[in-house]
């Protein structure tokens, strides 16, 4: 594995406290022999070598203390040295129960997440033409991938199942006759029935020497052309008659048709029968090979025309999504309220799913303390804390030295 640059930075702190802890306990010991030697012949240095003895009793002292944490000092075993990885299995169970009820803990987590405005961040972002512009060519992008991902007859037979679905709990026959309740109230009806004339009208106008033909082949060879051709004039003329009674508000005809849809209406709203036959022809044309084909046609053309789309340097799709993202930033921006809700949601809800996996979380802490070995442990406990740790060893030996120096003043004075 390559080094970690951070462990590097902590070593080389860390080796670099150590270096004048253990410098200030060499001058101490340089100070006491050269206090030691001239003390006879200069008194006042006996202040000095108490100072400086007790300065390197202190030293000594907590660096065995420091050491012993980490390892064996001096490689020697003595009994409650090595206290890290001696106890490496508990330090990772207790570590484990200290996270577990001390950092995640539902009101812990809750607060922390309380702390970040999510929704002010997101609708900022989202405000930035860049930032929507990005995302959108990049879910735009990702359409060919998603698209190859699906399995055409899978797709086709998706689309089949759920037009088929969505309408099954459908009530056709009500819902058709509040349609044509809308159609009636608009005189929309009258609209479509005139139209359906006019068609009619057209047809026969553009048909009639298939018609008159028609007459001819079915007439008796006996009857003479000139009945046939009279009979067809009266006919035409019966049928045009009977549209234009039709077309007329006053007409008999009308009146009937009016009667008619009122008729249709109340019966498609309270008729069971009209219900169950809707359904079965509903039921027949879903399962069509018409249909089939029609649907197939639909998601090959959608496909076709998003992959098109796209691939397509100017896409509307990707536009799309851009100004759509843009509108749901600006929106969010301009109502704190519902900022403060979408907070509190992603609050509670991340909360939730963190406490409800911590003892996932925590047992992964306690399986890699775990697959540490003693070394590992030791070095990384002392990577850091140790720096720390060696301000003790400065300490013990500047208070040592000042304890043992009050206590030789005491003696010199009291003794």
């Amino acid at each position: 594995m390559a080094p970690d640059p951070r462990e590097e930075r902590q070593l080389a702190r860390l080796t670099f406290m150590r270096r004048v802890a253990t410098g200030l306990l060499l001058a101490m010991t340089v100070v006491f022999v050269f206090a030691r030697v001239y003390q006879g012949r200069y008194p006042a240095l006996s202040y000095v070598t108490a100072f400086a003895e007790a300065a390197m009793i202190g030293a000594l002292a907590d660096w065995f203390a420091v050491t012993a944490l980490f390892r064996h000092p001096l490689g020697l075993r003595i009994p409650h040295t090595a206290i890290i990885p001696s106890n490496k299995e508990r330090i990772g169970e207790n570590l484990g129960n200290f996270l577990e009820h001390n950092f995640m803990s539902y009101e812990v987590v809750h607060a922390e997440l309380a702390r970040f405005d999510f929704a002010g961040a997101a609708a900022h972002w989202l405000t930035q033409p860049a930032n929507t512009s990005a995302v959108g060519r990049q879910m735009t992008d990702a359409v060919p991938t998603l698209l190859e991902m699906v399995n055409n007859k899978d797709a086709v037979r998706f689309l089949r199942d759920a037009l088929s679905g969505s309408l099954e709990g459908v009530k056709l026959a009500p819902l058709l006759s509040r349609l044509l309740s809308v159609l009636v109230a608009g005189g929309q009806h009258t609209v479509l029935l005139e139209r359906f004339l006019n068609m009619i009208a057209s047809a026969l106008d553009e048909h009639r020497p298939y018609i008159r033909q028609k007459v001819h082949e079915h007439s008796p060879r006996w009857v003479p052309k000139l009945i046939d051709e009279k009979f067809f004039e009266r006919l035409m003329e019966g049928v045009q008659d009977t549209l234009d009674d039709i077309r007329s508000e006053d007409g008999t005809w009308r009146a009937r048709f009016e009667h008619a849809t009122d008729e249709l209406i109340e019966k498609l709203a309270t008729s069971p029968e009209y219900e169950e036959k809707l359904h079965a022809l509903l039921k027949r044309s879903l399962g069509h090979p018409l249909f089939r084909r029609y649907v197939n046609q639909v998601w090959h053309g959608a496909r076709g025309r998003l992959l098109a789309d796209a691939a397509s340097a100017d896409s509307q799709l990707a536009k799309h999504l851009e100004r759509s993202l843009q509108a749901l930033g600006r929106a969010l921006a301009r109502n704190p309220a519902v900022q403060q809700r979408l907070n509190e949601s992603i609050c509670s809800f991340a909360a939730h799913a963190i406490v409800a996996r911590r003892e996932v979380l925590v047992a992964l802490v306690r399986r890699v303390i775990r697959s540490w070995d003693a070394d590992t442990v030791s070095r990384k406990f002392e990577l850091h804390v140790g720096r720390d740790l060696q301000y003790i060893r400065i300490n013990g030996t500047i208070v040592g030295g000042l304890v043992g120096l009050l206590l030789h003043a005491l003696t010199m004075v009291f003794l």
